[in-house]
């Protein structure tokens, strides 16, 4: 069930079999975009259409998320704060991107800050999602994941701190990948979490998130946290058969909470992996019942350190009111920020002040290594784990936006896996019986074998379509 339109493969065979030029097809999906978005609000800003580079993405049209720079475009993060920001220079993903041959359409919407998980804290309105405007497409990369289940764009470029892909992915139906902690530059992403935020694709399929990954990853003299490894060809092995593979089942994913019919979705696919030759195994992960309160100390003690260069003095919103240095942070941040940012960066503020970091900060940083250590423990039996990426489909616009901790339970099958940097792909596995709407099945896999974690997802993708 893949999501409808072009795919990248389409789009290069297309114009170099001369069906269609890159300005041809550049112009086709502005217009679709014109007159579905209206609705939708799936981007913020627009490209204007540029000759591309010959290359392995030749005239692909893209979305890239509003919080990663394009030099000489705005880049607002979602926030009033950064509404009229000009970018100083590209992310090194844009380069790469670039260099390949792909074509921007413009930058999606998201969550403030990349802070949410439904798009619904975007400081310039909600986007919908494509399949039910009733309701959310996830977040905090909602625009991204929309534009692509849309066909407003062939591929988006999201980040992903929290689930902020794989959520909105599973949510809209579409591919979502959320690389190893290290593999893709975060050089040019607006800093929301250092320790955890990682760039990937949304596509329509699995060989187009392999063919991108071969694109995007690498290590970059501008990100001291990118990993030097030599480079890999994502889609090399990934027709190989997966018979063999030893797939982990945890036992704390399937608890109280999970909704029956993601539930149901997911038994059915990992019965599906059985039949396609895997060895389904039992495995424990017992600290993840943890991962929500350890990350929602370690995330916002990262985001209150990161957004106080957001102070009206060097860029983004300035007061012009304001009569003294300390009136025009208070007035700048306070007319800047939304509820979101503002709840999250006092968090953060309050774990780190003294007298607290012991008991807040420290504690959750020593919780973030035995999730890790468990994940270590599950991989030396299993090859991927696989479970639900969200408790329950897509849910109503606003029916979350006044109790942030119900809110925060979204990536409550996600956010281990940022914890303990590891890569993690959500496939689209059937509608639920209820809702009729999307269910992801969230695979995982050991640091840097994403290689597997690719193979693995394209063969269960190959048996669904059959």
């Amino acid at each position: 069930m893949p999501a409808k339109g072009h795919t990248i493969e389409s789009i290069v065979k297309g114009i170099r079999n001369g069906q269609f030029s890159a300005k041809e097809i550049f112009n086709e999906y502005l217009a679709k975009i014109k007159v579905l978005d209206k609705d939708l609000h799936a981007y913020l800003s627009m490209h204007e259409f540029q000759e591309p580079r010959d290359g392995v993405l030749f005239g692909v049209p893209s979305a890239i998320k509003d919080n990663i720079l394009i030099a000489g475009t705005i880049c607002t993060a979602g926030s009033k704060i950064l509404e009229k920001y000009v970018s100083a220079y590209d992310a090194t993903i844009i380069n790469k991107l670039r260099s390949a041959g792909s074509v921007f359409l413009g930058k999606t919407n998201l969550d403030e800050f990349a802070m949410g998980s439904s798009t619904e804290n975007s400081a310039y309105g909600p986007t919908k999602n494509p399949l039910d405007t009733t309701r959310v497409p996830g977040g905090s990369s909602g625009g991204s994941a929309a534009a692509v289940a849309a066909d407003l764009a062939v591929f988006s470029i999201g980040s992903d701190t929290a689930g902020s892909i794989r959520q909105p992915a599973s949510f809209c139906g579409t591919v979502g990948l959320k690389p190893t902690y290290g593999r893709v530059s975060r050089h040019g992403l607006i800093a929301m979490t250092s320790s955890l935020d990682q760039i990937g694709p949304f596509t329509k399929n699995v060989r187009d998130a392999a063919l991108l990954m071969n694109v995007i990853s690498g290590h970059d003299m501008f990100d001291s946290t990118t990993v030097p490894k030599k480079s890999e060809d994502f889609l090399l092995n990934i027709d190989k058969s997966v018979k063999g593979l030893r797939v982990g089942v945890p036992a704390e994913f399937f608890g109280q909470g999970l909704d029956k019919e993601v539930k149901d979705k997911i038994m059915e696919s990992i019965e599906r992996l059985a039949k396609l030759g895997c060895e389904i195994k039992e495995v424990s992960l017992p600290h993840s019942k943890y991962s929500i309160a350890a990350y929602y100390i370690v995330a916002p003690s990262e985001i209150s350190s990161n957004l106080a260069r957001f102070d009206g003095i060097r860029y983004g919103l300035s007061d012009k009111e304001a009569k003294t240095l300390l009136d025009t942070y208070l007035r700048s941040r306070e007319g800047g920020f939304g509820a979101e940012a503002k709840r999250r960066i006092l968090l953060g503020t309050f774990a780190l002040s003294s007298g607290y970091y012991d008991a807040y900060y420290l504690k959750a940083q020593k919780i973030r290594t035995l999730i890790k250590k468990d994940f270590d423990e599950a991989f030396a039996k299993v090859d991927v784990i696989v479970g639900p990426v969200a408790p329950s489909t897509a849910f109503k616009l606003n029916e979350k936006s006044s109790d942030p901790l119900s809110m925060y339970l979204s990536d409550i099958y996600t956010v281990p896996v940022n914890l303990a940097g590891l890569p993690g792909i959500s496939i689209p596995c059937g509608n639920g019986e209820m809702s009729n709407m999307p269910v992801g099945l969230h695979m995982i896999s050991k640091p840097f074998d994403e290689e597997t974690l690719l193979r693995l997802a394209y063969q269960f993708e190959q048996s669904i379509e059959k």
